[in-house]
């Protein structure tokens, strides 16, 4: 009953404060864009009478009757890793979608089963003999470990074009100018970089997923491009583009987004890497015999000398590029990788298999948890806000944290978080951001004026209103933790 009492004498004093410091108290229908042009708001009266804690707990208490959350359903916390306690909460057990913050146990589970600086190899491997004139009577071997970036250009990952060169090079090198065998793809343990669209996406329902009329199968893998419609939808704040793979005749998609035109990624990085060194190799008048085939099973291989080696970045950058751009190509990539290093095999199911074993042996809080794919695209993954800072709190005595902590985005400077929290926050709150629609989260660490680090998160589902408006109403409780 004290606690009762208490806490209703902190919304009066917090109310009586808004009365005071603005002469009486503005009711709002519905927030107005008007709204958005301050993403914090300034320090009031109401926060000077009150407690960080007590004026987070105000703050909570305003969500239950304002338009955008009043009928959400959502999950805060606020934990302290030192005291290992809760230091402000609510809802704090639901499960709830936690949608991009998936990532953060996706690329933990990497973390934990490769390290930090991990790289793949593609390796290009010669079989036969070379003799005098040039004339390699073999095979040329593109063997890969299932490089998640590979021919990307991103997270410093180099281009096709710069991975040609470099096997061009080697073959140079070796004097070879004739190939009389086949460019051999050795897809035994290279497990393909495409990107399926999960089964349990309800993309009908998320209203900003298109397909393009027809198929891409028939076109060069080279230039797929594709007409799309654009929506009219204002609430429509993240779209994606689907198209059907020339290779795998499967439904993959594409996040590059150029005026009226889709740019895909490609889906089968080896047979393409494959096809441009083909295509290389003929431009620098050096003559192949045969074709670009897989090998997927090769119970009698040749011997085969290594002839370049092209690696990756390394798992830390990856790690950083997945986590600061939420990129969900890598993240689904990072996914099958676990699962193939621990299970041997490039599936989602032995990936999500192996993150949730890990997740047991780390005594993360099962309870709430469904953990469906590596990025966090499906609405059929929950996890509870409680669950997500202890496993937080736990990674700060991990050997990764320093890597881990750098892979998230600042407030109000790097990555998703570079447009939010612009004035009191900026800098001091290191965040994955999640967003589908009616979806928007935010979890990760907050480093207070009084230096210490907590571990928070906010989950935000069925909400009503635009993203921007519901950006707006976590930076207001968020805030005030600063002074935790």
């Amino acid at each position: 009953m004290n606690k009762l009492r208490n806490y209703f004498s902190v919304i009066t004093i917090g109310i009586s404060a808004i009365v005071f410091s603005q002469g009486s108290v503005a009711v709002s229908t519905f927030p107005q864009v008007a709204e958005q042009q301050g993403l914090v708001k300034d320090i009031t009266a109401e926060k000077a009478l009150l407690s960080p804690k007590e004026q987070i707990e105000f703050n909570i208490n305003k969500m239950f009757t304002d338009p955008v959350l009043r009928n959400a359903n959502w999950g805060f916390v606020v934990y302290d890793p030192k005291t290992e306690k809760i230091v402000t909460a609510y809802n704090e057990t639901a499960p709830l979608i936690p949608a991009s913050t998936t990532k953060l146990l996706t690329t933990e589970t990497a973390f934990s089963l490769l390290g930090t600086q991990y790289r793949w190899n593609t390796q290009l491997e010669y079989s036969g003999s070379v003799d005098a004139e040039g004339v390699l009577t073999g095979n040329l071997y593109i063997v890969g470990s299932g490089d998640p970036s590979l021919g990307g250009n991103r997270g410093g990952a180099a281009g096709y074009t710069q991975i040609v060169n470099h096997y061009l090079d080697a073959i140079k090198e070796k004097g070879i100018k004739k190939v009389t065998g086949d460019i051999i793809i050795q897809t035994a343990i290279f497990k393909e970089n495409k990107t399926e669209l999960p089964k349990n996406i309800v993309w009908l329902e998320q209203k900003n997923y298109f397909l393009p009329v027809g198929t891409t199968k028939d076109i060069d893998p080279r230039n797929e491009k594709l007409i799309i419609n654009q929506s009219n939808n204002p609430f429509n704040q993240q779209k994606k583009y689907f198209y059907i793979s020339p290779y795998a005749d499967k439904l993959v998609y594409a996040d590059k987004f150029e005026g009226n035109w889709v740019t895909t990624k490609v889906a089968e990085p080896p047979a393409y890497l494959a096809n441009k060194l083909r295509e290389g190799l003929l431009r620098n008048k050096i003559t192949v015999t045969g074709k670009v085939t897989p090998k997927i099973v090769d119970r009698d291989p040749e011997p085969r000398e290594i002839l370049a080696v092209y690696k990756s970045p390394t798992l830390a950058e990856i790690v950083n590029f997945t986590n600061q751009r939420s990129d969900n190509n890598y993240a689904e990539a990072l996914l099958k990788a676990n699962g193939f290093h621990k299970l041997g095999d490039q599936t989602v199911e032995s990936g999500r298999q192996v993150v949730t074993d890990h997740l047991k042996a780390i005594n993360f809080d099962m309870n709430g948890l469904n953990y469906m794919d590596g990025s966090g695209l499906s609405k059929s993954h929950t996890v509870t806000p409680l669950s997500q800072v202890k496993f937080l709190a736990s990674l700060m005595k991990s050997p990764y944290y320093k890597e881990y902590f750098e892979s998230l985005p600042v407030a109000g400077q790097s990555g998703t978080l570079k447009h939010m929290f612009l004035l009191n926050s900026n800098g001091q709150i290191f965040a994955k951001t999640g967003t589908l629609n009616g979806v928007k989260c935010l979890a990760g660490y907050i480093k207070t004026r009084n230096n210490r680090t907590l571990a928070f998160s906010l989950l935000i589902n069925k909400f009503s209103g635009s993203v921007n408006q519901v950006k707006d109403r976590m930076e207001q409780l968020l805030d005030p933790t600063l002074d935790l």
